[in-house]
């Protein structure tokens, strides 16, 4: 952030003004753990919030003697379960020559977390909303810790079942679906006990038994023994198109009409939203009709990342809706390694790594770690909007929007057609490629207009900070609400 215009911004869920006026505040430890357990932000020491929400400039007395305060404290255990700021992330500044001190604090790595104050993680763990630092709960604890784990959490037994007790008929898709792909390999003819074992949806017990993993399970058992191991089981999906009817389909685990698991869930869910996808008429090189295009590939992705890094043990369970607007796809559970990360790729750490890994067998997914970026790729090519991808916290969720709007924009920046966000056409600058998105989506994030145009966040943020100069791009709502083009631009 420029703090030379520090007066223009107001405090947000990563933003924090303090004015520090007696000292370094004792407050400030339950922010930084906060930003760190969320999705990082920055502290300014020497600043206020004025009555109408804007920020003043109020300066230090000894910034110096307060930074070094500042360091002695950040790294005392006593004080701080983990110092996750560098050097490079705490540094005196000069506004209007008042000094400033600025505090980035970034997102702390998963295996770090819970970053907890005064020793105590019950009561010292903080995290982020809009409406500022809160308190965890125990479930949130407990969910960071299962996160802090390299061990992924669907490895574990279930010794109290057998191979048996799985649908027999799930296991015949996926199995039908793995010889399509691997006719030749010798798995494709082993008992179904031993193909369990070697995709890792069943292990030896410490009884020397079989049994199922909770991967096994959640894929191919019954919804009611799902929710003997895991109580909150529960996948929604709805098609929400029209404002007569609260939805015109649904389909959720609950009805005993089918199985309830999440690869009969994700095959049911597949083929009712491919049908929110255009298909344009083509012929392959034997005349033949083309029926799926790249977005079909995207669907199945981002489906697939959904189910796979969904965190089973919390409320609310897995819920994918068909809007009118596009296809929302929501899963309990933060991104492991933050939305910019994913965005970005190259670093595939799945919440349930064996699930993914069945995924990725019958060439569903990706376990490389480009998963994300291949599916923006896709679905942006496709014509669509740039997928959009969010978290919130209290309770913890993420969410990924593939918007069915193809981009266009009217006559305000243009006619946008399929070409929107191709980084290769010159004839259209950078602003321009920003407005039409930010019109296709006015709620779109710096991060994913990075994506779609194979970017740098940090570029895209000086081009909308330049747009936002001269008038011509307005946020209205503040952080949570939407971007407005000026007409009279």
């Amino acid at each position: 952030m420029d703090l030379a215009k520090l007066e223009n911004y107001k405090e947000n869920d990563r933003l924090e003004a303090k004015a520090a006026q007696g000292g370094l505040p004792r407050s400030i430890w339950e922010t930084i753990s906060a930003f760190a357990n969320t999705e990082g932000g920055v502290i300014v020491l020497g600043a206020k919030e004025r009555k109408d929400g804007t920020l003043e400039v109020v300066g230090l007395c000894d910034a110096d003697r307060m930074l070094d305060d500042f360091w002695n404290a950040a790294h005392s255990p006593d004080k701080l379960s983990c110092c996750v700021m560098s050097d490079r992330d705490v540094n005196i500044e000069s506004v209007d020559g008042k000094e400033l001190i600025a505090i980035e604090v970034p997102r702390a790595d998963r295996r770090l977390r819970p970053i907890y104050v005064n020793g105590n993680p019950v009561t010292g763990t903080y995290r982020r909303d809009h409406k500022g630092d809160y308190r965890c709960a125990s479930n949130e604890i407990q969910a960071m810790y299962r996160d802090a784990s390299d061990e992924s959490v669907d490895t574990r037994i279930h010794e109290n079942l057998t191979v048996d007790d799985l649908f027999a008929e799930t296991i015949g898709s996926y199995r039908r679906s793995y010889e399509l792909h691997h006719s030749a390999h010798a798995w494709t003819g082993l008992p179904d006990e031993e193909f369990l074992c070697r995709i890792g949806a069943a292990k030896v017990g410490s009884d020397g038994m079989v049994h199922p993993t909770s991967a096994g399970l959640l894929m191919f058992g019954e919804e009611w023994r799902i929710m003997a191991e895991f109580p909150h089981y529960f996948l929604d999906y709805r098609q929400e198109l029209g404002a007569d009817e609260r939805w015109q389909g649904r389909i959720t685990s609950q009805d005993d009409s089918w199985s309830g698991n999440v690869f009969d869930f994700y095959r049911r869910v597949f083929n009712n939203m491919k049908q929110a996808i255009n298909v344009p008429f083509r012929l392959d090189e034997n005349s033949e009709r083309i029926d799926e295009t790249e977005a079909h590939d995207a669907l199945r992705e981002a489906l697939a990342n959904c189910l796979t890094n969904a965190d089973y043990n919390e409320r609310r369970g897995v819920v994918f809706l068909w809007k009118e607007d596009g296809l929302c796809l929501s899963n309990p559970g933060g991104f492991r390694v933050g939305i910019e990360d994913a965005y970005v790729g190259g670093n595939s750490d799945p919440r349930n790594e064996t699930m993914m890994k069945m995924f990725t067998l019958i060439n569903i997914g990706e376990r490389a770690g480009g998963g994300i970026p291949d599916m923006v790729k896709k679905w942006t090519s496709s014509g669509y909007g740039v997928p959009v991808l969010s978290e919130q916290v209290n309770p913890e969720r993420s969410t990924i929007l593939l918007p069915l709007v193809k981009e266009s924009v009217g006559n305000d920046v243009g006619n946008v057609g399929n070409d929107v966000g191709n980084a290769n056409s010159e004839a259209v600058t950078t602003a321009e490629r920003v407005l039409r998105l930010v019109a296709g989506n006015p709620k779109i994030s710096a991060q994913s207009i990075a994506a779609g145009l194979g970017m740098s966040k940090r570029h895209i943020e000086r081009v909308m900070a330049g747009l936002r100069d001269e008038g011509i791009l307005i946020r209205e709502g503040g952080t949570r609400g939407s971007w407005v083009i000026a007409k009279n631009r």
